[in-house]
């Protein structure tokens, strides 16, 4: 296994102990998450750049990269759903589990039908994205209002519509990513 692959496999096993950090009560947990949000986010960055950089893509890699990603990405809204920040984030979590279903299955099909292992586009990519900078943004606005008891009310509503905003972004990334997806497919 090269060296992406493995930060790639470090980034699924990342995933339970940022939940974790989510999910449990203890001090300065929504620092602790974020950071091993970040942490974990910036080895797709570099797993990527690497693979390319020294011509180490693999099809485990080209498969495995984005179900990392989902894992990540996934963890971190259903701990938005527990955590009862809107209906928004419910809607957003179901648009981002049904094309992430959709889609990976689709690849298995393609792939137990002979076809090649399809990589993500630059759609995928900007979706990943998208979703990582609205995490990002979501947890670092929740470490400094509840973990540091910075802000006002005011504060509080700014960062609750950019964190919409942030998250409507992704799902309509995810939907166009989706679909041009799909349509990429009948290629194989």
């Amino acid at each position: 296994m090269n060296t992406p692959n493995k930060l790639t496999v470090g980034r699924i096993i990342a995933t339970p102990f940022f939940m974790a950090a989510l999910m449990i009560d203890f001090p300065y947990h929504y620092t602790v998450a974020l950071i091993l949000f970040i942490a974990a986010s910036l080895t797709d960055m570099i797993d990527g750049k690497m693979a390319r950089k020294y011509n180490m893509i693999t099809d485990f890699g080209k498969f495995l990269d984005p179900l990392a990603d989902k894992m990540l990405t996934t963890a971190a809204f259903l701990g938005f759903i527990k955590m009862d920040i809107g209906w928004q984030v419910t809607w957003i979590a179901f648009i981002v589990l049904f094309r992430e279903f959709l889609i990976s299955s689709l690849r298995l099909v393609v792939v137990s039908s002979g076809g090649k292992v399809i990589a993500a586009n630059i759609w995928g990519k900007c979706k990943t994205v998208s979703q990582m900078v609205g995490i990002i943004f979501a947890l670092a606005a929740y470490a400094l209002i509840i973990d540091f008891h910075a802000g006002n009310a005011a504060f509080v509503t700014g960062c609750d519509i950019i964190i919409s905003i942030l998250f409507w972004i992704s799902a309509v990334l995810c939907i166009i990513s989706g679909i041009i997806y799909l349509l990429d497919s009948k290629a194989y």
